[in-house]
């Protein structure tokens, strides 16, 4: 296991700043579950952190608290569950983290226009056929 965790392009958290706790696992499992602390919660403090700017830690702040924690308890193994739980951290702060893109307005083509308008003329004259003619009667 290294000791940073990668968010996103460019942007790492050192193992350091990340708590680490076991627990015993819930639900069932027999005897194993009982005696293993197999159960990892991975909690960051965003405020404490050195490594984000105060934008960063801002924007994580709004979206998911001051501190941001992942749990799991999927796997037998402590060192599984680790590794998961900081994987769902990651996650959890890329996606807070991300910031959609504007949409960029556009309009419609010359020939998007036309096809519109012969459309509507072609309808038009369609509909104009099954009307009655006051002469007709």
């Amino acid at each position: 296991m290294t000791d940073s965790l990668r968010i996103r392009d460019g942007l790492s958290l050192p193992i350091s700043e990340i708590e680490i706790r076991a627990s015993r696992s819930s639900g069932p499992g027999g005897q194993h579950a009982n005696v293993t602390a197999s159960r990892i919660e991975a909690v960051f403090d965003v405020q404490g952190s050195n490594t984000l700017d105060q934008v960063q830690k801002d924007r994580i702040s709004a979206k998911l608290g001051p501190r941001v924690t992942a749990v799991a308890q999927d796997a037998r193994s402590q060192a599984r569950n680790r590794d998961l739980a900081l994987e769902r951290l990651a996650r959890r702060l890329e996606q807070a983290l991300h910031m959609q893109r504007p949409r960029t307005k556009t309009k419609p083509s010359a020939g998007a226009k036309r096809r519109r308008l012969e459309d509507k003329k072609r309808r038009a004259q369609t509909k104009q056929g099954r009307r009655r003619h006051s002469g007709e009667d």
